[in-house]
């Protein structure tokens, strides 16, 4: 008899223990470290990528942002982000036209790189978004999707503007 209670006692402690600890999950498990790295190395690949129309060049960094918002999460997706931005700060030749250094975020192209971390903010909470219709879901991606590049070509147009001493019409063209 003392036993079986005794063992209550201790199963039931255990227990408590163990609901504890589900509640407190890790923000970053090994999973999610790694398809973080995969993705900052997928940015650092496609990113340096272009199209170079005129002085700001089209690049692959907003297909890859998007496909780390969706496998990711806003929050993961930020952090993977500035990680590669980082990394082209420090001097990885990871930026459009396979260019890295301050001297290019400082440049006339900079404000994109800037921009481009609260278009995955804004853009990732819209995707974050869960109705019970699937239309619904696929609206508030495409929303969030031309939100969030809408604000990344506004920090990068003002940026280019003020960086090149330009007029709005002259950036636009």
């Amino acid at each position: 008899r003392f036993s079986n209670v005794y063992y209550d006692k201790i199963k039931g402690l255990h227990l408590k223990k163990r609901r504890m600890n589900n509640e407190r999950k890790k923000f970053f498990n090994l999973k999610d470290m790694v398809l973080m790295a995969l993705f900052a190395a997928l940015t650092c690949v496609l990113a340096p990528l272009a199209v170079p129309i005129g002085p700001v060049p089209i690049s692959l960094t907003n297909l890859v942002i998007y496909f780390s918002l969706y496998v990711l999460g806003w929050q993961r997706a930020t952090i993977t982000y500035i990680v590669y931005l980082l990394l082209g700060l420090v001097g990885l030749p990871v930026f459009s036209g396979f260019e890295g250094g301050v001297g290019k975020v400082a440049g006339p192209t900079g404000g994109y790189l800037i921009g481009f971390i609260f278009m995955a903010i804004v853009c990732g909470l819209l995707m974050q978004v869960k109705k019970d219709k699937k239309i619904v879901n696929i609206v508030f991606c495409v929303v969030g999707m031309l939100i969030g590049t809408a604000i990344a070509y506004a920090f990068g147009t003002m940026w280019f503007c003020y960086s090149t001493g330009t007029g709005l019409g002259a950036a636009m063209a």
